[in-house]
């Protein structure tokens, strides 16, 4: 509402109105708007239709006829004199107070009782109060509106809170709850001093302990000057230092010496313990007298009583470290003594690196150790049957596994065939008239060799040798020594499992071939090709394997 709705006096009836008809907005300014995602409430500035508020165009003297006088209405002569109420005059005027109240908290060791702070709000226009607590972040508690904006009893006879119950200082008790102020705003200070009472000196706010000590700035951990345990087993996975050492036995009446190996795993410091079996050495087949693990070197003083169990972690000073082990010298672990007397070479190169102080020098072995096993000596004679490869890997493992091949050099010389002309020796006159082709596999070193057909010979055309590796005359089974490109020049003679074939013509693409690799083959070997194939020293120029003289079978 505002005065420019009846300005002549009249009582505020209907037919005793009168408004401006130049004016043609009359909608109400917005109260509402969001702030961060949030409604919130604000003043309005202005009225209906854009007219200046009636509150804003009273002065402190009107207000105050407006509370503490009640307006009489005065007739004369049909005129009634100038009224406002209270509601009007002072809409969105409140009182705003600051305090607090405690709350025991009994289930925390940290903090006996928590201060909590409100803002306790007045509206003067109906003495109507609510109470709110600001939302602290993080605090775990429900905070927000406290009490609902109403009016609030004093006394059980019926009597409510006025704005001149309130002050500084004051314990306001609301359902139950004991309310400290200590503080108020600025309008609230000059409006109680303009009314003629004294405020009291603002209190300090009491600290929380509990919120004091989440302020105090946590304890900063550095990192530690030697690395820890994962960055330990990112950079020492798979890296094992191996050690050659002699056990005394404890189960026989001569002391019998055993030969172990140690190994201590550098990803997690741990420690096992394998023992050398000989053959035929009557113990059972239990090689690992030690599973791996951590072995303790200190062991703090136990104290009375205590039971036998598994030593724990917070029990032990020191465990075993590389720098413990030294070639050479004793060691005892887990009540056993044990002579280091060599390492193997990784295990060598580690000490120099690490602890070049350490002098790791190997000892002779006793001869009353049983010597490691050889199995060369234990691998019988080769019968013939299958290749040499094949039939080794079954003495060497009890379930056969097939041998190791490069991979590397299948791959590189995939497809890739040296091709010969061949002829049996004419031992026997019934062969003078019988040819062959000798292919050599690049791949796997094999050989395999085909019988071309020749009339009225007698003999079929056909695979003669399928794919195998050829042994040279007089190689050993332990020592077997094949053929390769550089045994096979033109008018040598190659013995092929007791059959005698002379070489009399090749590929082109085979000195094409041998003179890639010309470091690793003879002068005879490449000068015979050259001069069967009739190419002189200076014309060596590659060619495909499709442009050779021999014939495909």
């Amino acid at each position: 509402m505002s005065l420019s709705w009846n300005n002549h006096g009249l009582p505020f009836l209907p037919g005793n109105t009168f408004r401006d008809v130049t004016k043609s907005a009359f909608h109400r300014q917005q109260t509402l708007t969001y702030n961060n995602g949030c409604a919130m409430p604000r003043r309005p500035t202005v009225g209906i239709g854009q007219e200046p508020l009636i509150s804003e165009q009273l002065t402190e003297q009107e207000i105050s006829n407006l509370i503490f006088k009640t307006p009489v209405m005065a007739y004369s002569k049909g005129t009634a004199s100038h009224f406002v109420p209270s509601y009007v005059a002072l809409d969105k005027k409140v009182l705003r107070y600051f305090a607090y109240f405690t709350e025991d908290v009994q289930t925390s060791p940290d903090e006996q009782f928590r201060v909590r702070r409100v803002v306790i709000q007045y509206f003067l226009e109906d003495d109507t109060m609510l109470v709110y607590e600001p939302t602290v972040e993080n605090s775990g508690l429900q905070q927000g509106m406290r009490l609902k904006r109403q009016r609030i009893p004093k006394t059980k006879n019926g009597a409510y809170y006025l704005w001149t119950d309130l002050n500084i200082g004051v314990d306001l008790e609301i359902f139950g709850v004991k309310y400290h102020i200590t503080h108020c705003d600025a309008f609230t200070k000059d409006f109680m001093e303009r009314k003629g009472i004294i405020v009291n000196d603002p209190e300090p706010m009491p600290v929380d302990l509990y919120t004091q000590r989440r302020k105090i700035p946590q304890q900063c951990y550095t990192t530690p000057s030697k690395p820890g345990r994962m960055y330990q087993f990112l950079t020492m996975d798979g890296k094992v230092l191996r050690f050659f050492a002699l056990l005394e036995g404890i189960d026989s009446v001569d002391c019998e010496i055993r030969p172990v190996i140690i190994r201590y795993y550098l990803a997690d410091d741990t420690v096992d313990i394998r023992e050398i079996l000989g053959p035929n050495c009557g113990r059972e087949n239990t090689p690992f007298l030690l599973r791996r693990q951590r072995l303790p070197k200190k062991i703090k003083p136990e104290t009375f009583p205590s039971s036998v169990m598994e030593i724990s972690q917070n029990e032990v000073d020191e465990y075993y470290s590389p720098k413990d082990f030294h070639v050479g010298q004793s060691i005892t672990l887990l009540s056993h003594h044990f002579l280091l007397y060599d390492c193997d070479g990784f295990t060598k190169d580690y000490y120099q690196k690490n602890y070049p102080e350490m002098e790791m020098k190997p000892l002779e072995v006793p001869k009353k150790v049983y010597p490691l096993r050889d199995r060369n000596k234990e691998i019988p004679p080769y019968n013939g049957f299958g290749s040499l490869e094949d039939s080794l890997q079954n003495c060497l493992h009890l379930i056969p596994e097939p041998p190791k091949k490069d991979v590397l050099k299948m791959l590189m010389n995939d497809h890739k065939v040296l091709r010969y002309s061949a002829r049996l020796d004419p031992q026997n006159p019934a062969n003078e008239g019988r040819r062959f082709i000798l292919s050599y596999y690049l791949s796997n070193d094999m050989i395999s060799i085909f019988e071309k057909p020749t009339r009225n010979s007698g003999y079929l055309r056909g695979m003669f040798l399928e794919k195998a590796r050829v042994p040279k005359p007089g190689s050993t089974v332990e020592n077997p020594q094949f053929y390769s490109p550089a045994d096979f020049a033109i008018g040598a003679t190659l013995d092929v499992f007791n059959h005698r074939f002379v070489l009399t013509d090749a590929d082109r693409y085979v000195l094409t071939y041998l003179e890639s690799i010309s470091s690793e083959i003879p002068s005879e070997t490449l000068n015979s090709i050259r001069h069967k194939l009739g190419v002189e020293m200076s014309n060596n120029k590659p060619t495909e394997q499709n442009e050779g003289e021999v014939e495909e079978p």
